[in-house]
């Protein structure tokens, strides 16, 4: 199984932001010290501007790199725009450009970062500035048209963003499960979305999971997938409005794991989506369980 890394950027942030930008490098340690026989973890270049017009405007990608977003614009976002950020950007990007050539090709990849779900054409939600889904998609489908893709989207957030990207497109189909009264608050539908209430538990959680990803995948039949984990189901998450363990997030990995590798055999990236805990460190622990998990399901 191969690993891509998008090798840090120089991109500090205060350490009272909600983003935990040392999740990256928190959990990629934990990784390499555990990492089973056969996982490889490689280096990520920038993803091509070319790639990222497919889905971005070249408006939008301009104003991030000038900083010249508006007030409402910046807030929305939630990062500091510019030039430091596109190039972080466009390396988390490449990551996930390179993990889907390297699951088509093995049958398993992973980014050691991605599933930035909010990020739409013209405009950055919710800490994400380009959707690296979507981009890579829609390279895959320049060259192999035809391929069906499904998105499995397991963070507490819907994925709004790329379901408004790929609306009307049959050869994608977004699955999103998630807080139905939560962040964002337009929810572009989806191809199939499941909302739950706020602070459900791990067993109403995994049974609505259960019970609606594997008739998705068995109608949709996609020859490839994307598995956007996320970390920010859990219960000490701030913003995820769940209220799942270590224990329930470990069966969440195992069921949707299983469902596409092990019991269907779908080239599958991992991605790790959103995840901010309390505790900055356990956040990096969970998206490395998922990864690691994953290396052990194949």
């Amino acid at each position: 199984m191969r690993c891509h890394y998008h090798r840090d950027y120089f991109f500090p942030l205060p350490e009272s932001h909600p983003f935990p930008m040392d999740k990256f490098w928190r959990a990629e340690a934990m990784i390499r010290a555990a990492a089973p026989p056969g996982l490889r973890i490689l280096d990520a270049e920038p993803a091509p501007f070319a790639d990222l017009l497919r889905v971005h405007t070249a408006d939008y990608l301009e104003k991030i790199r000038r900083a010249d977003l508006s007030s409402v614009e910046a807030l929305k976002l939630g990062l500091p725009a510019g030039e430091p950020l596109l190039e972080r950007s466009r390396l988390e990007t490449g990551g996930t450009l390179l993990a889907a050539e390297a699951a088509l090709a093995d049958g398993l990849a992973a980014n050691l970062a991605g599933g930035t779900h909010h990020a739409h054409a013209d405009r950055g939600l919710g800490y994400c500035v380009l959707n690296d889904v979507a981009i890579a998609i829609r390279a895959i489908h320049a060259r192999r048209p035809s391929l069906r893709i499904t998105v499995v989207d397991t963070d507490a957030h819907h994925g709004d963003g790329t379901a408004a990207l790929f609306a009307g497109d049959a050869r994608v189909f977004t699955y999103s499960i998630h807080v139905g009264r939560n962040y964002p608050s337009l929810k572009p539908p989806g191809s199939l979305d499941v909302p739950l209430a706020r602070w459900a538990r791990g067993g109403d959680y995994l049974d609505q999971l259960e019970a609606t990803l594997p008739p998705a995948l068995d109608d949709h039949r996609p020859g490839l997938a994307f598995w956007i984990s996320g970390a920010d189901p859990h219960e000490h998450d701030r913003f995820g409005q769940l209220r799942l363990t270590d224990a329930d997030l470990a069966a969440r990995d195992a069921f949707v794991l299983g469902e596409l590798v092990r019991r269907r055999g779908i080239p599958t990236v991992v991605l790790y989506g959103g995840g901010y805990n309390r505790d900055r460190e356990h956040t990096a622990r969970l998206h490395a369980r998922a990864i690691l998990a994953a290396a052990l399901a194949f």
